[in-house]
Formats: structure tokens, C-alpha cells, sequence
């Protein structure tokens, strides 16, 4: 389709559907649109546009990507790649609602080509190589078809046979009888496990499991601005393919460590910068962390306790809509917390007792507000 739609559309569901409205959703639409019941040109269209909607939206890290970036969070390129639990193709999924045996077509889906399972890999970076972006170097154990049978299961020299009980569907029907006819089920052959095959002597190294574990190092680029959760995915990284099908995917989720200083809210940075009397009295010029180093930033006088002042680029890279370069950074909001001195010298108290003869005793009566309610007010549109 050359216009995606929207998943929450596809599926007949609001937005604030729930996990259970989905399901229900999807299983009406399934049993619509599966090409084994439905005849209609575009019912096979339909239904891996229903199976990629109930994908995203029923893994809640997807959903919440889709619901900020809209497809171009959850696709690069071609269509979806899934993520980890998802169906690997359109067969087990509707095995996963309706069983095993409809049409009698299970058997031979089991045995053709099938994707591989998405794995998952956590990955945990610091603040500044998220702001920056990063290339790391991870060690993923995972699957990989086994070397010595390749795959086989069989020892070298060997081959597996067709079981003969089921002779080589992988199924077995039973025919029952009862008083409204008969019922014919079909399940897994309990010979060989569904596989269709047997194996007289089994590969030494795999033990007749067709795939052994193994640990790669492998490099992940992490662009700069990302955040915790985002998730990068490193195509055919995944478990191997079953009988002949594409690899799966690796998904890195990411997990930013806090800073000691720095709070991110988007692509901007929050500072809270302590200042004493006499610099908010009189206004100054002090240099400010920030995470391209120290910068210079001018103090007016007169300053108070709450009062922000912004320094443009020095916030966090905006990425683009695939999550890969940057649209030009966020700021820095550095928020005034005015220090009073608790202990002071000698000279100091004569001089604030001389200020407070000037200054007179008149109060004003005022609400006092917390930091980021101060910095919410301040900020206004930043923070809606």
C-alpha cells in the first residue's frame, strides 16, 4: 500500500485502547481477512496490514514509539521488522488465535521457510555519550546455526529421514465420531516433534539440535540525542532462520545513567546554578558548567531566586524522524537559587547591618514555589 494508515484505524480501536480491547480487535479482523476464509483480491493485503498494526501495538515500547514518531519510529526502510515475541510470519500468528489443523494447513506452513526470533540486548551508556552519541562494542550470545551439520542435526556423512509416522507432514489426524458427525484434529507428530524428519545419528556438537550458542562482538553506532528506551536495531543479528528463513534481528535497548548536575527534559538541559547576595544584588559574569565545557554567562543585577536564563546549543541533538543525524540542538536553562549565608564573619555582619539600615524593614507576604514549579513557570511553552 503506498500510503500507510494508521495502526489504531487498521484495527478499529482508539488510542486509549487497552491491551485487551486490541486482541479482541484483532481476533474479529483475523478470522475477516485470512486468506484461508476470505477470497476477496486485497484479503491478503488486509491481513498483513492488520498482523503489522497488532505487532506494534501490542508491544508497549513499540506503542510508545509509534504514538511519538508516527511509522517512521518503527520502520527503516522496508516493513516492519517485529520485535521480540512478535510472529514470524502469518501462519503463527494464526495458529497463535485459532489452533492448530485449519484447513489442514498447518503442517505444511510449519515446514517452509520462517524468520528467525528477534533477540534483545540491554545496553547501558552515560549522559554525555547519549547527548554525543557513541560507538560501542556489545558481546551478544545468541543461536547460530550449528557448523559441524550445518544445520542438519545429522552427523556428517548422515542425513535425516522422513518420519513415517506422519510421513514427513510433521502432523498427525485423528478422526473422531460423535453425534453430530465427524471431527478431525490434527497435532504435532509426537514421533518427531512436528519436524517431518528423523535423525538416526545425531551431530556431536549440536547434539541433533540443529543450532549451537555462540558469542559475537559486535558494533553499535548510538546516535547522538537518544534517551533511555530507544531502541536500535541491528538487522539479521538475530537467532537464525528455520528451514532456509531469513535471520532475526537484534533490538539494543538503551539505559542513560543520570548525571550529577544535568537534568534532560527533551532536547533541553536544566541547571540549577547557586549564586550568593552580592553577586544577585550587583550582577556578575561567572562561568557555567555546561556539556560542551565552561561557558560565560552574565548575571544581571538584581537577580532573584527562581530566575532562568537560557544559553542557546548547549541542549541535546534533535534527532530526524529515523532516529539517525540531528537537527540542531536544544538549550540550557540555567535556573537562579540565590545563597544565603548562614555563618558570617565579623566584617560580614557589620556590612549586612550597615545594608539593613539603608534597605528599612518593610515585608511583603508571598507564596513560595518549589524548584521545577519555579522552572515549569518560568520555562512556559518548553513544558506545555
Amino acid at each position: 500500500m503506498a500510503n500507510k494508515r494508521d495502526y489504531y484505524d487498521v484495527l478499529g480501536v482508539s488510542r486509549t485502547a487497552t491491551k485487551a480491547e486490541m486482541k479482541k480487535a484483532f481476533r474479529r479482523l483475523a478470522r475477516q481477512y485470512h486468506p484461508d476464509v476470505n477470497s476477496e483480491d486485497d484479503a491478503s493485503e488486509r491481513f498483513k496490514e492488520i498482523n503489522e498494526a497488532y505487532e506494534v501495538l501490542s508491544d508497549e515500547r513499540m506503542r510508545a514509539t509509534y504514538d511519538q514518531f508516527g511509522h517512521a519510529g518503527v520502520q527503516n526502510g522496508g516493513g516492519f521488522s517485529g520485535f521480540e515475541g512478535g510472529f514470524g510470519n502469518v501462519a503463527d500468528i494464526f495458529e497463535e488465535f485459532f489452533g492448530g489443523g485449519f484447513g489442514g494447513g498447518r503442517g505444511r506452513r510449519r515446514r517452509g521457510p520462517r524468520r528467525g526470533q528477534d533477540l534483545r540486548y540491554d545496553l547501558t551508556i552515560s549522559f554525555e555519550e547519549a547527548v554525543f552519541g557513541v560507538e560501542k562494542e556489545i558481546e551478544v550470545t545468541r543461536p547460530e546455526i550449528c557448523p559441524t551439520c550445518n544445520g542438519s542435526g545429522a552427523k556428517p556423512g548422515s542425513s535425516p529421514i522422513r518420519c513415517t509416522n506422519c510421513n514427513g507432514s510433521g502432523n498427525v489426524r485423528r478422526v473422531q465420531q460423535s453425534i453430530l458427525g465427524q471431527f478431525v484434529t490434527e497435532t504435532p507428530c509426537p514421533t518427531c516433534q512436528g519436524t517431518g524428519e528423523l535423525i538416526p545419528e545425531v551431530c556431536e556438537t549440536c547434539h541433533g539440535h540443529k543450532q549451537v550458542q555462540n558469542t559475537r562482538t559486535l558494533k553499535v553506532k548510538i546516535p547522538a540525542g537518544v534517551d533511555s528506551d530507544t531502541q536500535i536495531r541491528l538487522t539479521g543479528e538475530g537467532a537464525p532462520g528455520v528451514n532456509g528463513g531469513p535471520p532475526g534481528n537484534l533490538y539494543v535497548i538503551l539505559h542513560v545513567q543520570k548525571h550529577e548536575i544535568f537534568q534532560r527534559r527533551g532536547n533541553d538541559i536544566l541547571l540549577d546554578l547557586q549564586i550568593n547576595v552580592a553577586q544577585a544584588a550587583l550582577g556578575d559574569e561567572v562561568m557555567v558548567p555546561t556539556l560542551d565545557g565552561e561557558e560565560k554567562l552574565v548575571i544581571e543585577p538584581g537577580t532573584e531566586s527562581g530566575k532562568v536564563y537560557r544559553m542557546s546549543g548547549h541542549g541535546v541533538p534533535r534527532l530526524d524522524r529515523r532516529g539517525r543525524g540531528h537537527m540542531g540542538r536544544g538549550d540550557q536553562h540555567v535556573m537562579i537559587h540565590v545563597a544565603i549565608p548562614k555563618k558570617l564573619t565579623d566584617e560580614q555582619e557589620r556590612l549586612f547591618e550597615q545594608l539593613s539600615r539603608t534597605l528599612g524593614k518593610e515585608v511583603v507576604a508571598r507564596q513560595e514555589k518549589g524548584f521545577f514549579s519555579q522552572f515549569k513557570d518560568a520555562l512556559g511553552d518548553i513544558f506545555g
